[in-house]
């Protein structure tokens, strides 16, 4: 039955890809006429096409593998005309529907930063482009040996996007992980966080600067999956019944502004403050694993007594 509702759930999700991404195909070559007010239009009707996308996804999502997000946030603001970073621990590609579910129309469409290699992927590369979704390119450590000539590339395509973000109320979504969450990755950092990875400031930093004061908020996220970390395709055949998700707003005070590249002092006080908003997620984390394992431990027990 779960196989049915995934091939089912995968099928509609494919279908409202493909009337929402026509639309957007469309406005794209459209948005490259050097007009201004063109250009706006064009923004304004994609990003309004992509909402629709979302809203249809959930549709889809409660009539065929519901799930229930419980939220935890008390006394947040949130609005379609602030600017925002949006910070949230990454476990898989589930965290991004779950992020457009939870903040979908009430702030500015989430823009993130995507590898280089998915402006491939079918239908949605050419969507991302067009939504102005920066393609970042990262270079390893060998590579930047070999070809030093390469190193701060990837500051300078993170001022360009981001100097598009400048003009109206935009949401940026940054994995400072920098990957997802595994035990052999955890373990290969051996990572001083429980449930987190080692945060990277340098992107956040450079994104920060390259926004300036148009930006002051921080949407700090923090997401659990009781149980274990779903794959895309549980996500889909309705094998993930509950998700926590826990919102705090604050603001990016001065600690977070400065020359990240040659400010030596800001960039280590930059990833001190970092580390602490960090630890103060993965406590929550923590919270939310101690619950649920009560609540666990909680039915098990009222099983044995039912059977007894």
């Amino acid at each position: 039955m779960s196989f049915i509702r995934g091939c089912l759930a995968f099928t509609f999700w494919v279908i409202n890809l493909l009337f929402w991404a026509t639309p957007i195909m469309i406005l794209s070559p459209i948005k490259l006429l050097p007009i201004k007010i063109i250009q706006t239009l064009c923004s304004s009707l994609l990003v309004c096409c992509a909402s629709s996308w979302i809203r249809v996804n959930v549709i889809i999502e409660r009539l065929i593998h519901p799930v229930n997000i419980h939220l935890h946030s008390k006394d947040i603001e949130l609005s379609e005309k602030e600017w925002y970073m949006v910070l949230a621990n990454h476990q898989s590609w589930v965290d991004i529907l779950i992020l457009q579910r939870v903040l979908n129309k009430k702030i500015p469409f989430l823009k993130f930063f995507l590898k280089k290699e998915l402006i491939f992927v079918p239908f949605l590369g050419i969507a991302w482009w067009a939504l102005d979704f920066p393609f970042m390119r990262r270079y390893s450590t060998t590579q930047l040996k070999k070809n030093p000539k390469l190193r701060g590339k990837d500051i300078e395509v993170t001022r360009k996007a981001c100097a598009k973000f400048k003009s109206s109320p935009v949401s940026v979504m940054n994995f400072v992980e920098g990957t997802r969450l595994t035990t052999e990755k955890h373990n290969k950092q051996n990572s001083p966080f429980k449930h987190l990875l080692k945060p990277k400031a340098g992107g956040l930093a450079f994104a920060l600067s390259a926004l300036g004061d148009h930006i002051h908020k921080i949407v700090d996220v923090a997401i659990y999956y009781p149980g274990q970390t779903p794959t895309f395709w549980q996500y889909l055949c309705g094998e993930v019944k509950d998700v926590h998700v826990h919102i705090r707003v604050s603001d990016i005070d001065d600690k977070m502004r400065g020359d990240y590249q040659k400010d030596r002092a800001f960039k280590i006080g930059f990833q001190q403050h970092l580390n602490q908003i960090w630890i103060e997620k993965d406590a929550i984390l923590e919270t939310m694993a101690q619950s649920d394992s009560t609540v666990t431990d909680k039915n098990k027990a009222v099983e044995v007594n039912t059977t007894s």
